[in-house]
């Protein structure tokens, strides 16, 4: 199907009102619930394929969040379509006044290839969820998920309600030449900017979910043992190709050989060195493996290094002695390296970081709340924690998303349900009371006085 004959062919369905109607709703959802877990067997092949993802790996970090999201979205449909009451100020009684959410219409979702399942799918839930109908395509960069999600989608549903859409650039490119009435994408700004200008011409609101150099403190009263298990599992959770992933760690020099040999301790007992392992996958390909080995100084290792291209395998690697002036402080990792950068005064750190673009995430490993509560005051971030890593993303109660160059809107559980949805504010008003000498000439000052109350004061 040519990309703008189904565009136009959802938009004639999606103006039926069909997609409007909660039961039909809810019977696509579960019918792609059944599809994906009678497909499991499918999907774990293609991403062992692409990533060498284990299947244990991939239920927890990829389906499982899936599966989550399609019961918590048919659980509370329902609820979250019906008219929400809000207050009415007294100048505008008598009335009342509420919320109707409405579906935006004809959506597109890009997905990423890091987690090609979970963020491309848990996008597309939402946006059925809220009523929409959905243009997909998932990410070429991981092929095999790409073609397996794409066979699962447009067997389930009618094209004119999601239709899936396979292809590079050229097709993306395409794509984004259409309009649509919302777009979602996941993945790196340098694109994220360009469908951001695509949007632009068509004036179509849109949700960026891009990345940044996600920072973690390290205070001198942290857990040393836990942190350093809950920093490695969170930097290494897809070898690093975690979006809210630990990029680099501020660790105070009161503690940091201390930290830096239970980090080497955890990497020695639960990880590899020279292979992919059930607990850590492939780098997605050639070009990131060249990418990411460029950032490794061999004066700078403290342990791990290790690269083997053909594989695409690179180890767990700790990098220390590691100043803000170091190439791998200047981009986003998206792999598995892990700097460390000293640091003696706060204030300092601090400063150093707001030199870098707003990341998605930031971690704190302490208990000291007053330097806790400042960090999460002062420093600008889309999401975050104290004392864990990357745990945050799988609460469904809380919103993903980030702020600045790491993203805008955001989207999990109910905040998924709202960026899919237009909000119309209305207002009902009875006939029988009308202050109509309010309104209209002559105006005198015990008017206005009537008025400043009744609005500045009630």
């Amino acid at each position: 199907m040519i990309i703008q004959e189904s565009i136009t062919a959802q938009r004639t369905f999606f103006n039926s009102g069909k997609t409007r109607e909660i039961e039909f709703r809810l019977t696509q959802l579960l019918n792609f619930e059944r599809a994906l877990k009678q497909s499991e067997q499918l999907l774990f092949d293609a991403i062992d394929v692409d990533l060498r993802k284990s299947r244990y790996d991939t239920f927890t970090s990829e389906l499982s969040l899936v599966y989550r999201e399609l019961s918590f979205m048919t659980k509370n449909i329902k609820r979250w379509s019906k008219k929400q009451r809000v207050r009415t100020n007294l100048v505008n009684f008598p009335a009342r006044s509420y919320l109707l959410p409405e579906p935006y219409g004809v959506t597109y979702i890009a997905g990423a290839w890091n987690y090609p399942y979970q963020l491309t799918l848990i996008p597309l839930i939402d946006a059925l969820a809220a009523g929409n109908t959905a243009i997909v395509k998932p990410s070429e960069v991981a092929p095999h998920t790409s073609a397996v999600m794409a066979s699962i989608i447009n067997a389930t549903f009618a094209p004119e309600y999601c239709y899936a859409v396979e292809g590079g650039a050229e097709i993306a490119k395409e794509i984004l030449e259409q309009r649509f009435d919302y777009i979602f994408f996941t993945g790196g700004s340098k694109i994220g900017k360009i469908v951001y200008e695509a949007a632009a011409k068509h004036l179509t609101p849109v949700t960026l979910e891009l990345g940044g150099k996600n920072p973690a403190f390290v205070l001198p009263d942290c857990d040393i043992a836990t942190s350093a298990k809950r920093i490695v599992w969170g930097k290494l959770l897809n070898s690093g190709q975690t979006c809210v992933a630990v990029d680099y760690l501020l660790v105070h020099s009161s503690i940091e050989q201390q930290l830096l040999k239970e980090m080497q301790t955890v990497l020695e007992q639960h990880y590899p060195k020279n292979a992919v392992a059930e607990n850590y996958m492939a780098i997605v390909n050639e070009h990131h493996v060249d990418r990411i080995t460029r950032l490794i100084d061999q004066k700078k290792v403290f342990c791990g290094g290790t690269v083997d291209r053909k594989n695409r395998f690179i180890a767990p690697t700790i990098l220390h002695n590691v100043t803000f002036d170091d190439e791998v402080m200047k981009e986003e990792i998206f792999g598995p390296l892990l700097p460390v950068v000293r640091y003696d005064d706060l204030n300092e750190a601090i400063n150093l970081v707001k030199q870098y673009p707003k990341p998605l995430s930031l971690y704190v490993f302490g208990s000291n709340n007053g330097e806790k509560d400042r960090l999460f005051h002062e420093l600008s971030f889309g999401g975050g924690s104290q004392n864990d890593a990357v745990m945050y993303f799988v609460n469904d109660h809380l919103p993903l998303g980030g702020v600045g160059a790491s993203g805008m809107g955001a989207y999990h559980g109910f905040e998924g349900f709202k960026t899919f949805s237009h909000y119309k504010a209305i207002m009902e008003k009875p006939t029988w009371l009308e202050f109509w000498f309010l309104k209209v000439p002559p105006y005198r000052e015990w008017k206005l006085k009537i008025l400043r109350f009744l609005i500045e004061k009630l």
